[in-house]
């Protein structure tokens, strides 16, 4: 039997998955039956096998994936040693991991033999290992041909230690360990060998590699006293203190990144939360509500008092330009990310494009882990790839036919925002400042905070808890009784499509009304938290004691509700857009608008509070009422419910993290930095990496080059710009660019403003051709060119000799 997905989503599953289903109807032996294997037919459809000795099916079914345990065998360590089974983690390194195994077992020999390690670059103990490398090879029958340059190479190194490397076996050996623990996620299956030879310098000594009984010895006996020398005067700057961010610090701060006549700058607008600190290791639970940025960088300076630290509080964007000017990026040898979100890392890369600088970006998302290195005039941008977008959930899914628990808890977190946060947000500013409704462009949604006015400060005004009770009461009516009635309605469960398709079937559930019941623990849950955030937005005082709320409750008189005819529900994402476009006003904006403002003196004493989503304060009722408002509109679709944990995950939008992925992502940017601090330029000799500990799977290959585009004969990439001493006119720059590029700029352009365009009235053309591009970009876009700014970027379309249109690169115009 074959099965298809509805609403054209992919199932996601692989051949030999296993799966159970429930609400399937006419097949019911399906439904909650022992997990059957199945077989992958397309991305919408697989099959389950044999299904002709069950009942005839008619419709509908949820399927779920069923993790079967899986019994995994292991030679024994006698076996193993001699018939390696190793996971392949570079394709350019195909024979290293053999190798590497030989090696291994040669150094346990010659360590037993020296009571040492080999020292790096002497000649005797790199010859001396090599032979002890083919006597293992014979010893322990492995018949493979030893490779001697690799066995010098690892005789140089072994007596080393690099931060990043420990990093990446240790994060990896703490998730094998888990797994032991857990029995979750598949071990890894033999041998993994790791090596990173490509940042070892060329031509090192054995004097180059000397120890100095400092810290650094570790590294200096890796890549000598030069390069250690070269890390302690880099500056970079670390954008992000969390989870990755701490991983970072931590490792450059062993590295000693910065601690000679050179500095780490590292910022973080975000405080420490509760839930940071199973993750992100520089923080204690003393840390909880301080700057992460602060106390990252103190923790840094406590591990290595030598490091040269300074820790900023802002976002970057736009807006702080001011602060990270022309001055601070020139004085930068290279950026790390370690960012949440594509925005930031975005704007990040078009800077480090910008000023020419290597940035090395990183992210993780429970075992899985990625980082890639961008390097100047040599490989692609962050921005050259772009990832899929964020799946969302539909409009009309959220607000009338969900049928998973993450919509239930997205409809009730909007609930929060909307009656706690935006609601009580915009009584606050009418009361301050009652013009602030003019800065309302859209008719629509002026009309709709007006009607939130008139309710919050109307007859739904609360003077005491009492009120707030009934609010309550009244919201879970409205919610859980009258909206699903009139949804009802409607549609009722019976109704029929024009195909004559039942319209409650497949993803679209049919609802039943919730009768409010005082007994019901997560009702009570939902009436307890609603109304004593209510008491919080008018600065009521609040109660936690039930008796006392459900003494209030009985006082309420909740009115019948009689569905409307007329009423318009969104069945299509398109319907629910539309209904959002189009509003009635018929003249309700001016009159609530004049009721308001002839009770202004009445409003001048109401002490407004906003509630600000915060999910990890158990007193503040936030994760209450979404978790109770979610339960109860789960059960009027029939979907099971979820903890406040669960609930807590979605709502709070947690990014699911755990410390090896981050311990072994770091390692990797650190194995990274040193290539980029030695100014390594082959493009061969840098990894970006793909990892997923559960797997196991480890990838890597090399950073992609930048695409080369072409004018004439002149090759160019993302990392070119026609640079422009200033401050000359219009005509002057279109005649340069025709004069020494043989090029006709068409068009040009400065963000979202246009300066000149070829069709513009011949009379503006002349005017603007007279004046100055400053002054032209002072008048288009009415801004003063800000004091910190040191050029300008324009962005030019332009015609060849023959006049067809030709890709050119940007032109960088330096302001005098």
């Amino acid at each position: 039997s074959t099965q298809s997905t509805g609403d054209e989503k992919r199932h996601g599953f692989e051949d030999g998955d296993f799966v159970t289903f429930q609400e399937v109807g006419g097949m019911t032996e399906l439904n909650g039956c022992t997990p059957r294997k199945i077989e992958v037919k397309g991305p919408y459809t697989f099959s389950i096998g044999d299904t002709s000795d069950l009942s005839e099916y008619t419709s509908g079914g949820i399927v779920t994936q069923v993790k079967v345990p899986a019994a995994v065998t292991f030679k024994s360590m006698r076996e193993a040693l001699k018939d390696p089974e190793v996971i392949l983690t570079d394709f350019g390194k195909f024979e290293q991991p053999y190798q590497h195994h030989i090696c291994y077992l040669a150094l346990s020999e010659f360590a037993q033999q020296e009571g040492r390690y080999p020292k790096p670059y002497n000649a005797e103990d790199g010859g001396k290992f090599v032979e002890i490398c083919r006597k293992s090879n014979e010893t322990h029958s492995l018949g493979m041909e030893v490779n001697e340059e690799m066995c010098r190479d690892f005789a140089n190194g072994c007596s080393g230690s690099l931060v990043g490397v420990q990093a990446f076996i240790g994060g990896s050996t703490a998730q094998e360990v888990m797994k032991a623990c857990s029995g979750k996620f598949m071990p890894i299956k033999q041998w993994l060998y790791f090596d990173c030879t490509e940042i070892i310098p060329q031509g090192l000594t054995e004097a180059d590699c000397e120890v100095k009984e400092s810290r650094y010895d570790g590294q200096i006996l890796c890549l000598g006293s030069k390069l250690n020398e070269k890390i302690a005067n880099q500056r970079w700057f670390i954008v992000g203190a969390g989870a990755i961010g701490c991983e970072l610090l931590k490792n450059f701060s062993m590295m000693g990144v910065g601690h000679g006549k050179g500095m780490l700058t590292v910022t973080d607008m975000d405080t420490i939360e509760r839930s940071n600190l199973n993750r992100q290791f520089l923080f204690r639970s003393w840390d909880v509500t301080k700057l992460k940025s602060d106390t990252a960088a103190r923790a840094a300076k406590e591990m290595n008092p030598d490091l040269h630290i300074t820790s900023h509080q802002n976002r970057v964007g736009p807006e702080t330009e001011k602060i990270y000017t022309d001055a601070f990026f020139a004085d930068l040898d290279g950026v790390a990310n370690a960012l949440d979100n594509v925005d930031a890392r975005s704007y990040m890369d078009r800077r480090c494009v910008y000023y020419k600088l290597p940035l090395l970006e990183s992210g993780t998302l429970g075992t899985k882990g990625n980082i890639q290195v961008v390097l100047p005039h040599i490989t692609e941008s962050y921005s050259s790839s772009q990832d899929p977008p964020e799946k969302t959930i539909p409009m009309c899914t959220l607000k009338n036919f969900p049928n998973a628990i993450e919509h239930t808890i997205q409809w009730a977190r909007d609930q929060f925002e909307g009656l706690f946060t935006k609601g009580p947000e915009n009584t606050q500013k009418f009361i301050a400042e009652p013009k602030f409704l003019e800065k309302q462009k859209s008719p629509g949604a002026l009309l709709a905070i007006l009607e939130g006015l008139k309710k919050d400060l109307g007859a739904e005004k609360p003077t005491e808890f009492a009120d707030c009770v009934r609010w309550a009461r009244l919201l879970f009516e409205a919610n859980f009784n009258n909206m699903i009635a009139q949804l009802l309605y409607n549609f009722p469960p019976d109704q029929r499509t024009s195909s004559g398709a039942l319209f409650w079937s497949g993803p679209k559930r049919c609802p039943n009304v919730i009768t409010f019941d005082p007994e019901n623990e997560e009702h009570l849950n939902f009436i307890v938290a609603a109304a004593n955030l209510r008491a919080f937005n008018y600065s009521i005082a609040q109660t936690r004691d039930r008796d006392v709320i459900k003494e209030a409750l009985s006082k309420v008189s909740v009115p019948d509700f009689v569905p409307r005819s007329g009423v318009k529900i969104a069945v299509t994402e398109a319907e629910a857009e539309s209904q959002n476009d189009s509003y009635d006003d018929s003249g309700k904006s001016g009159v609530i608008l004049e009721n308001l403002y002839s009770q202004m003196d009445n409003f001048i004493t109401l002490s407004i509070q906003v509630a600000d989503f915060e999910k990890d304060d158990d007193s503040n009722f936030h994760m209450d009422f979404v978790t109770a408002c979610s339960n109860v509109r789960a059960s009027c679709y029939r979907i099971a419910p979820a903890n406040r944990h669960k609930t807590k995950l979605i709502a709070g939008k947690i990014i699911p993290a755990i410390a090896t992925t981050t311990a072994v992502v770091a390692g990797l940017v650190s194995l990274e930095m040193y290539k980029m601090i030695a100014g390594l330029d082959d493009v061969e000799k840098y990894k970006n990496a793909f990892l997923n500990l559960a797997l196991p799977l480890f990838t890597f290959s090399e950073p992609i080059c930048a695409p080369k585009n072409k004018y004439y004969e002149v090759e160019w990439t993302l990392w070119d710009r026609f640079e422009v001493m200033g401050d000359i006119t219009l005509q002057e720059l279109l005649d340069k660019f025709q004069k020494e590029h043989e090029l006709e700029i068409s068009m040009l352009s400065q963000g979202v403003s246009m300066l000149y365009a070829f069709f513009m009235p011949p009379a503006k053309k002349k005017e603007r051709g007279a004046m100055k591009i400053t002054e032209i970009v002072e008048q288009v876009t009415k801004k003063k060119i800000p004091p910190h700014k040191k050029a300008l970027v324009l962005e030019i379309c332009c015609n060849d000799t023959e006049g067809e249109d030709v890709d050119t690169p940007y032109i960088n115009y330096l302001l005098p």
